[in-house]
């Protein structure tokens, strides 16, 4: 069976809040825009949703998933895509719909944590045996190496994979004419740019291409403990980063189609503990500290870079590393030379 296959990319399931409304309302449905590995979380939490809603309301709620880049899904609601949900790769994401009007400005003091009900962060993802022998964010960049990483044009991930190898290499190196070499070095081993992570994990599992994947620690664990146990191993670099994942009501659709209270009922479960132990479940660092600690043993302590205070915030980053004509763009020019 292939991968595709295997992780479901065509996903539709039932999913619920937690907003009283009266009893055999009519059945509501919702649609949740995602990025790439979030397909086997959220199955998991639609589940769950739909067992408790129609437990104590009895109305049935259907939560239809979408998932691809993460900008590029971004772009999808601004083109017309009737999302009432939005749980993406990055807050900058989300501040390119709401700049459209489409999400009020407020949406990061919402819900907790900016927003973010769990995080991730980015780790490499080795065969068996390690045979290229690599440990750091360095060894990426040796002539012998194939690198699979997304296209930070499209992708969250992408975005995320790529400022935790700047951020190590503007460490080691210690100016950002350096770390903007390092760069062009490692994106001249990269063969295909994927526009998701899901994308890149394929071709790098099923298609077989690449020594290392830059990939979520979540679906590196997936993949190493599940997908391909035993053919494949996680290598936690020296550093990486501290990688939230957003999630928001899209304010005209929801109040369009008179799905608000559901909607704000279904992002706030997701910081119940029972969406937290089911975000630990699939790999995703839960925000509750109950269920952080119980699965403590299951992630790796280890140094991250923040976006704010390493980066300067996501306004500047995004202007200066992703815009068009940015240091992202000049170095993949560099990379192809």
């Amino acid at each position: 069976m292939s991968l595709v296959r295997t992780l479901g990319l065509s996903i539709t399931l039932a999913a619920v809040g937690t907003a009283p409304i009266e009893a055999r309302a009519a059945p509501m449905q919702l649609l949740n825009v995602s990025y790439d590995p979030t397909r086997e979380l959220y199955r998991d939490i639609n589940t769950a949703f739909s067992r408790k809603w129609t437990g104590q309301t009895k109305q049935q709620v259907t939560v239809r998933q979408s998932h691809g880049g993460s900008s590029k899904q971004a772009r999808s609601v601004i083109d017309g895509l009737p999302a009432d949900i939005v749980t993406l790769g990055m807050h900058t994401d989300i501040d390119a719909i709401a700049g459209k009007g489409l999400i009020k400005g407020d949406w990061r003091k919402r819900l907790p944590h900016d927003s973010s009900p769990y995080y991730s962060t980015i780790v490499l993802l080795v065969r068996k045996g390690n045979p290229k022998a690599i440990k750091d964010w360095g060894d990426l960049i040796k002539p012998d190496v194939k690198v699979i990483t997304p296209n930070p044009k499209t992708s969250g991930g992408a975005r995320w994979n790529y400022l935790a190898a700047w951020g190590y290499a503007q460490k080691k190196y210690g100016s950002p004419a350096q770390a903007k070499l390092f760069m062009a070095k490692l994106f001249r081993n990269v063969p295909v740019l994927d526009s998701g992570a899901r994308g890149a994990t394929t071709t790098f599992v099923e298609r077989g291409q690449g020594d290392v994947l830059i990939t979520w620690e979540n679906d590196g664990l997936l993949v190493a403990n599940k997908l391909g146990r035993g053919k494949y191993e996680i290598v936690y670099p020296s550093v990486s980063i501290l990688a939230e994942t957003p999630v928001a009501v899209v304010d005209k659709v929801v109040d369009r189609r008179k799905t608000r209270a559901i909607a704000e009922a279904y992002v706030k479960f997701l910081y119940s503990p029972q969406a937290q132990e089911l975000a630990a479940r699939n790999y995703y660092r839960p925000r509750n500290a109950q269920v952080a600690s119980k699965y403590k043993g299951q992630f790796r302590s280890m140094p991250l870079l923040q976006i704010d205070r390493n980066f300067g915030g996501w306004p500047r980053t995004q202007k200066t590393h992703f815009e068009d004509g940015g240091v992202f763009d000049q170095i993949f020019e560099q990379a192809k030379r």
